[in-house]
């Protein structure tokens, strides 16, 4: 892995969407102003340029921001610890917390309990999770998944999925489904119910960590910006509570 020569740009790998959205403030306090097209989803452009001319930033999938800091196309980036827990990159070092984008990796489930109106059951209904040996799960986790039914003794077959998860246990795919939740109600829309929480989850400031033991003075300098951006808003939170 290729560190970054002293005197050229920093790039801070920023996820699409609610998190990029929810991100907007801290980068302000922090100091960071992307070009105005930065969050404008129609924009077709990946890599912008900030206030300071030695940084950039680049909007990529939220899946994504951990592989380009570990593999050093970007030093430091914004990225959810649910993707963390799944990649778990010995190359990343994630020193803040920024308390956005809060919500769970979940297991859930049909509500549908028993054999059905027909009699014949759905598969993985009428009995007991605690009690299976084998599972079959549809995720966008597998790592992650494999883990927590391993610690239950409980051998998972993944089915991977990117996307409608809430489908599988409806057509059969898997019994159960892992996924990001955070109001539930994609769930309830469904027919699915939450029964048990694998982890908390919200996004922290990542840095690849050959970059830092390089460049200690420039990215540490932008990890203390994020750090009083914290600190900064932490009041305001406090008041609006």
């Amino acid at each position: 892995m290729t560190a970054p020569i002293p005197d050229t740009k920093l790039v801070l790998a920023l996820p699409k969407g609610r998190i990029l959205k929810a991100a907007s403030p801290l980068l302000a306090g922090a100091g960071i102003l992307p070009a105005a097209d930065c969050l404008d989803e129609g924009s077709r452009r990946l890599r912008f340029p900030t206030n300071d001319p030695m940084l950039d930033v680049v909007r990529v999938r939220s899946f994504d921001v951990a592989t380009f800091v570990a593999f050093g196309g970007a030093q430091l980036g914004i990225c959810g610890a649910d993707v963390l827990m799944e990649f778990d990159y010995p190359e990343i070092y994630a020193p803040l917390d920024l308390r956005i984008g809060a919500c769970r990796v979940s297991v859930a489930r049909p509500r549908e309990q028993g054999t059905g109106e027909q009699g014949t059951g759905k598969q993985g209904t009428g009995d007991n999770p605690a009690r299976w040996s084998r599972v079959r799960v549809a995720t966008k986790y597998p790592a992650i998944t494999r883990r927590h039914f391993a610690a239950r003794g409980i051998n998972a077959d993944i089915v991977h999925l990117h996307g409608a998860m809430e489908l599988a246990p409806v057509l059969d795919l898997s019994q159960l489904i892992v996924d990001l939740v955070d109001t539930g109600s994609t769930l309830r829309a469904n027919g699915l119910e939450e029964t048990e929480t694998i982890a908390h989850v919200t996004s922290r400031l990542i840095v690849n960590r050959t970059a830092l033991k390089t460049q200690p003075e420039r990215i540490g300098a932008l990890i203390a910006r994020f750090r009083q951006a914290l600190g900064a808003q932490a009041p305001r939170e406090a008041a609006t509570a």
